[in-house]
């Protein structure tokens, strides 16, 4: 695998995970499950398999710094800069176009930042796969084997198998599905034949060129003239400010016809919400996941996140607590996929400095 190279997606927001995300410093640059942050992890599973020097990151401007403080090993030229949020299509594409320069040989894993894996060797098997896979001119995906009929998440339908890589099943794509209902969930699920949607793919440079080509025509002509002004940061803005929002699985992946999945059962999670958290870190015997100085009494089944001040709790259960600095949540467990509409209220009424 020695054309094998990682880009990592690190330009998220976090908004589910406000307030301790932040748009100067979002989940991926947190340490929420571990002493390292997410980013750092996500570079420490891939390292055994894919040296530094062929691991790179597509982030806005405003993060850059961030990276080089907390991986000061990776070179400067690894940092792809996207000019502005256009969704993960064009991202990954502008990518593409980067690695295309590079080494036009190379195969391509986009990974995010902000993944959690329980399971990294399982991960790194799964992504061997996928690169054999890929060698074929296939646009591989890893799908995950759902636990619980999540609906915030995307599905992948799997068809007949295609390959066998690694000693694994690699099957044929017959359906994207995205955050469906509870009862499809269910269905899906029951069916044998559906994954979560991980958004993590594996393809040939090439092979994700020539999709582009086929598929977002109007994008894969603005992307020969934004390859061409790679060294000129205005004129990148400029032609990148008319580029249509669109993410990959809409743009290139529902499309293509050669579109394969590897499914993985290694404790993945993209930590959408704190309640995906709480169910993630160990809790104590009451199940509670605490974080700094909380006294409890007759409390249950809570994520109690202090930064620097006593938090008491007293006869609750299933609750969010995160405090911080300038701000204090608290909600129900079962509603924290809203607290995005927080951040929603806090930009409509201008409270910048808490965003």
């Amino acid at each position: 695998m020695q054309n094998l190279y990682a880009v990592i997606l690190a330009g998220g927001s976090g908004t589910r995970l406000w307030p301790r995300s932040r748009s100067s410093r979002p989940k991926q640059f947190l340490d929420l499950v571990a002493d390292e942050t997410m980013i750092q992890q996500t570079v420490r599973r891939v390292l055994p398999i894919i040296p530094s020097e062929r691991i790179c990151f597509i982030v806005g401007e405003q993060h850059v710094a961030e990276i080089q403080r907390q991986l000061p090993a990776v070179p400067k030229e690894n940092i792809f800069v996207e000019p502005a949020a256009r969704g993960t299509g064009p991202c990954v594409g502008l990518a593409a176009a980067y690695l295309r320069q590079r080494d036009p040989d190379a195969t391509m894993c986009s990974l995010h930042a902000d993944h959690f894996i329980r399971d990294a060797e399982g991960f790194r098997d799964a992504l061997r796969t996928s690169y054999e896979a890929a060698q074929h001119a296939m646009l591989v995906t890893i799908g995950a084997k759902p636990t619980y009929p999540e609906t915030g998440y995307g599905y992948v339908e799997c068809g007949d198998e295609v390959a066998h890589a690694n000693g694994r099943s690699v099957y044929r794509i017959t359906r994207f599905t995205e955050k469906p209902q509870r009862a499809v969930a269910e269905q899906m699920i029951a069916s044998g034949r559906c994954l979560w949607n991980t958004g993590m793919f594996t393809w040939r440079v090439d092979a994700i060129m020539a999709a582009f080509e086929r598929w977002m025509p109007e994008f894969h002509q603005q992307l020969d003239e934004i390859a061409c002004a790679f060294d000129d940061t205005d004129s990148l803005a400029r032609l990148w400010s008319r580029v249509a929002n669109q993410t990959i699985d809409r743009g290139i992946m529902e499309r293509a016809d050669n579109g394969a999945v590897v499914p993985i059962d290694i404790g993945w999670s993209d930590i959408g919400s704190w309640a995906t958290l709480h169910g993630l870190l160990a809790a104590d015997e009451n199940g509670n996941v605490v974080r700094g100085d909380h006294l409890a009494i007759d409390t249950h089944k809570s994520l109690i996140h202090a930064n620097g001040k006593l938090i008491v709790t007293i006869g609750v259960s299933d609750i969010i607590v995160v405090e911080t600095d300038d701000a204090i949540l608290i909600c129900a467990k079962e509603r924290a996929q809203e607290v995005k509409d927080v951040v929603d209220m806090l930009r409509t009424s201008k409270r910048t400095q808490l965003l």
